[in-house]
């Protein structure tokens, strides 16, 4: 059997979007799944959009979301030799043309086929005309005028056109460049790719790719046509759906765990399964189980499955990718607080992307906050400076510093003055972070430590007591 060899062929104008990067990792999965390769190329033939920072987005993007690829990246740009060589091919066998009608020849025959109710394709005109020497021309494709085009699509199952129906398409234009078509099927073709996974919107183009394929004697690769995505309104996805490229996702703090388990959920299924690491994918992953409706894009569960991969994520990471997002806030760990990593652990539980872990870990770092004021009317009561002092004494006398020990202190507390932990924690709570909903007390003691915590709550007091 021959190795089985998959592509992702984005276009570089724009950045990576979310319907790209689905395509590209269920071609990715599959090549993993099915030991194969995976081939990157940059479909840069619209020289006048093609940017080298639309590809620098493209190649960051498919990288943030771990998706490798085994040979490439390769460039259309630099095949227009071997496109012009197959397209004279097709000339000299006689299964394309010359076509010398112009764009005014071609809108008036447009508009008379639609005037009669017939379908607005090309009438063949210059099928069988003699050459006509310096005359500008494009060159067209000499499709079969009778039979059916089939094939078997591996999600939406068996497909076929009439050849009546199909146009003789332009290969190659006036100025010779090729067309999107014609490319395509020479690049996948000399590529070796048997599996061409792609968005339903090439569905049309098919037929078309097929008969290419079969004029110029190359193997048909297998073809399955994936359902769009749509916004919530049912509508294609957009920008005004919100975010649609995948790095803009890395910006509001999404993990490319939680944005890859998202995407593959986005049409295919694996039972009632919601979570999976990229090892489960490739395991798991078939095209079968694609559906053939499309998929509906929901930032809510993206946002579940972002505070699941952050809540279960190992905190070494997790401190390492918040770094940019704290020195964007004026934080910067490594010039002193708390060690980064235990201010992480304690605020996994709470924080759904790491812009809000980025946010909830700014007060351990400094200690210039402003107190929430309604809970400083509540919390910072006549009795709150004498609680907090005592408190901080006990702590200072404590011979190991533990969330245990620290623990044991407050229950002293408690017990000496006959108060339940609502008439003391607040005021901790709201001196050692300037609001009432934190982590845990006694884990914020912990990661400040003795002097931190002394100094927050002599600030806290010198507030009260003013």
């Amino acid at each position: 059997m021959s190795e089985v060899r998959l592509r992702f062929a984005p276009s570089p104008t724009g950045y990576l979007h979310v319907g790209g990067a689905r395509t590209a990792l269920f071609n990715w999965l599959l090549a993993r799944k099915q030991h194969g390769k995976f081939i990157l190329r940059i479909e840069d033939t619209d020289v006048a959009r093609s940017t080298q920072e639309s590809v620098d987005a493209i190649l960051q993007g498919m990288t943030w979301l771990g998706l490798d690829w085994d040979e490439g990246p390769f460039y259309q740009s630099d095949n227009f030799p071997l496109y012009k060589e197959y397209a004279q091919k097709l000339l000299d066998s006689g299964k394309a043309y010359k076509c010398y009608c112009t764009a005014e020849e071609l809108e008036a025959k447009r508009e008379s086929a639609l005037k009669e109710g017939r379908k607005p394709k090309y009438d063949g005109t210059c099928r069988n005309a003699p050459d006509r020497p310096g005359q500008p021309f494009v060159i067209r494709f000499k499709a079969p005028e009778e039979g059916t085009t089939t094939w078997n699509d591996l999600i939406k199952g068996p497909i076929s056109f009439e050849n009546q129906e199909l146009d003789d398409l332009i290969i190659q234009r006036t100025d010779g460049t090729p067309t999107y078509n014609f490319v395509v099927v020479i690049d996948d073709a000399t590529m070796g790719i048997t599996t061409v996974i792609r968005g339903d919107d090439h569905v049309n183009n098919t037929p078309r790719q097929i008969l290419l394929y079969e004029a110029l004697g190359f193997p048909v690769p297998v073809f399955a046509h994936v359902p769009m995505i749509l916004g919530a309104d049912k509508t294609r996805l957009s920008k005004r759906h919100g975010a649609t490229s995948v790095m803009a996702y890395r910006d509001m703090g999404f993990l490319p765990e939680a944005m890859v388990n998202y995407l593959v959920r986005l049409g295919w299924s694996f039972g009632d399964e919601e979570i999976f690491s990229l090892e489960d994918l490739i395991q798991k992953f078939s095209v079968e189980n694609v559906g053939r409706s499309a998929g509906v894009f929901n930032p809510d569960k993206l946002l579940w499955l972002n505070a699941h991969y952050i809540k279960t994520g190992d905190p070494v990471r997790l401190a390492e990718l918040v770094t940019p997002f704290l020195k964007e806030r004026g934080v910067d760990p490594s010039q002193g607080g708390p060690e980064l990593v235990a201010v992480v652990k304690t605020l996994l539980e709470r924080a759904k992307t790491m812009l809000e872990l980025a946010d909830g870990a700014v007060f351990y770092y400094k200690g210039d906050f402003e107190y929430d004021e309604k809970g400083a009317a509540k919390a910072f009561h006549a009795e709150a400076p004498a609680l907090l002092r005592l408190v901080v004494e006990k702590l200072a006398g404590l011979s190991s510093w533990t969330m245990e020990s620290i623990e044991a202190v407050f229950a002293e507390v408690m017990a000496e003055k006959g108060i339940k932990l609502g008439q003391l924690g607040p005021a901790v709570r709201l001196a050692l972070s300037g609001t009432t909903a934190s982590p845990g007390i006694y884990e914020m003691i912990l990661v400040l430590g003795l002097e931190e915590t002394r100094k927050r709550v002599e600030r806290a007091i010198a507030f009260m007591e003013k």
